[in-house]
């Protein structure tokens, strides 16, 4: 089950106007387009598409790149939690070619440590938008089981959640997938979590967990229509929350990779998660297999980014 979250974050919101790039969504094809050679964008069009709808398969040069900040998007440099506090770095996010994602792309977050304050560097990209709240959230996401470098049995959590932007909200919401790949907070043994939270501080949520690992690809969502919120991986669901365990304000979304403390000092060790797309469809519960449909038609019809939910 999952901790308290967070103490304090650095949010940085930038007013963006950006121009307008109409584009033709092609029907949709039945699997991965074949892009992974196509340069990161470096602009910053707005398609427009179907109404309440925010696509990103993360084909950027790097985390300085300005498409990334324009298309709303940030990569957290700045204090606070969770994990080991104030070790928070733009190092870590990469986005790079990867034969195993579809369109041959995939944002990297990578988090190492050397089991020392000094030596440990989380990652987390967010959004910046504070306008996403009930409807369809939908990534493609590869865990990790073990370090890519160094010695395995680090306490490692890799999420995708949307947020409140302020831990001290009334109306604080959040929505959890955390993946702990060797256990954590006295669990042992790879497992995902699913939690609903009503409050941050004290601690005020319900959660469920799979016992199992889940190292590879996969299709994580989460859909928050009706009073209800509900997860599920794969098409498989997993957890509903309802009553106060709802979203009740518009929130963020956040890929992060991040120690819960210092296991072993033991050498430097590097953890990595990957993110293909992310999808989000305002107000209305999508399937995972018409979610897959219109991530396909995307990738098809050569759109990298595009967002037609109403700002906040």
């Amino acid at each position: 089950m999952s901790h308290p979250r967070r103490s304090s974050r650095r949010r940085a919101w930038t007013a963006l106007t950006l121009p307008v790039l109409l584009c033709v969504l092609a029907a949709c094809s039945g699997g991965p387009g074949d892009d992974a050679a196509a340069p990161a964008p470096s602009a910053s069009p707005t398609p427009s598409g179907p109404p309440g709808t925010l696509f990103d398969n993360f084909h950027y040069n790097g985390p300085d790149d300005p498409a990334l900040t324009a298309h709303g998007w940030e990569v957290r440099t700045g204090g606070g939690g969770p994990g080991i506090k104030d070790t928070w770095s733009s190092a870590g996010a990469g986005f790079l070619s990867d034969t195993t994602a579809q369109g041959g792309r995939a944002m990297r977050l990578q988090a190492s440590t050397d089991g020392t304050k000094q030596g440990t560097r989380q990652v987390e990209v967010q959004s910046t938008g504070k306008n996403l709240f009930t409807g369809t959230f939908a990534a493609r996401v590869h865990f990790g089981n073990k370090p890519t470098s160094g010695r395995n049995g680090d306490h490692v959590v890799q999420t995708f959640f949307p947020i409140s932007p302020s831990d001290s909200s009334a109306d604080y919401s959040e929505l959890d997938f955390e993946y702990l790949p060797n256990g954590g907070w006295g669990s042992v043994g790879s497992q995902l979590d699913t939690v609903s939270w009503y409050k941050a501080d004290p601690p005020d949520r319900v959660s469920h967990t799979l016992k199992r690992s889940i190292e590879g690809w996969h299709i994580m969502m989460i859909t928050a229509v009706n009073g209800k919120v509900t997860y599920s991986l794969d098409g498989k669901e997993l957890f509903t929350s309802s009553g106060k365990y709802v979203p009740r304000e518009k929130m963020d979304v956040h890929f992060s990779n991040w120690f819960i403390d210092h296991a072993f000092t033991g050498g430097p060790r590097t953890w990595e998660m990957k993110i293909n797309w992310f999808y989000y469809k305002a107000g209305e519960a999508v399937s995972q297999a018409d979610v897959q449909k219109t991530v396909d038609g995307f990738y098809g019809a050569g759109t990298d980014y595009i967002n037609t939910v109403p700002k906040s």
